[in-house]
């Protein structure tokens, strides 16, 4: 589904990712992992389209998106659907109209369709009835599931997460979790998670890619990540102490 071909990004001069190669499978839950300033966002922000890479190939299903114009990537990108860090609702739309928004701009769908969509993956997200509720009134939890009913309404082949679980306390980082394995279960779609957080991507993922100072230096189960010997994985994985309840 996700295909990264010697991917290499530089800014200003500057080299941020170097030789990015990686494979995501239809289906899998991927979590990309990484400390601050590591490319893990930029690697985000190339594979949905936002950047162009220096080069290499970035293939989504087959079509490379690294050479393609906007209109061309448009057409891609209706495969994709996105849960940012801070949700980015609109403040000024309700949730129905927040969650109906790509419907509107992206499909040709009657008004009745619409609402009867947004009612749909309202309840799948667990907040039916919320549709006239302004995003001011949410708390950050419910807003990230409203996030992610916008994300799942055009029904997309894959979504990204961009650290789903920032800014939440632990009970409900670990319901965001479990709503990101439902949503794949139930949709059977490819989800790409960026994350610092060790337990939410050893829960949620099938396999777990670390990029170290812009390279890849490991993909692997959670498990071989968990118990690798590499000293810069181990330094990552390991800075709390999980045997305590993980999350802090």
């Amino acid at each position: 589904m996700i295909k990264l071909i010697n991917v290499c990004k530089e800014f200003n001069g500057r080299q941020v990712l170097n030789n990015i190669n990686l494979e995501v499978q239809p289906g899998e839950t991927m979590a990309i992992i990484g400390g601050s300033g590591s490319g893990k966002s930029t690697l985000l922000k190339l594979m949905i389209g936002l950047i162009h890479p220096t080069s290499g190939k970035i293939l989504i299903d087959g079509q490379d998106i690294a050479a393609m114009n906007d209109d061309e990537l448009d057409e891609v990108r209706l495969k994709m659907g996105m849960v940012f860090q801070y949700s980015a609702l609109f403040d000024s739309m309700s949730v129905g109209e927040n969650v109906a928004f790509g419907l509107r701009e992206r499909m040709d769908y009657s008004e009745e369709r619409i609402q009867a969509i947004v009612k749909e993956k309202l309840e799948l997200v667990g907040l039916p009835g919320i549709e006239d509720f302004m995003p001011g009134e949410l708390s950050g939890g419910m807003k990230k599931r409203v996030s992610l009913a916008r994300a799942i309404a055009v029904n997309p082949d894959i979504i990204f997460y961009d650290e789903p679980s920032s800014g939440l306390d632990p009970i409900m980082s670990g319901k965001i979790d479990e709503l990101i394995i439902e949503t794949q279960r139930k949709l059977k779609v490819t989800s790409l998670v960026v994350t610092h957080d060790m337990v939410s991507a050893c829960t949620i993922s099938d396999r777990i890619a670390m990029i170290y100072e812009g390279e890849m230096i490991a993909v692997d189960t959670p498990e071989a990540i968990m118990n690798s010997t590499d000293p810069r994985i181990k330094n990552f994985v390991h800075y709390r102490d999980f045997s305590k309840g993980g999350r802090s």
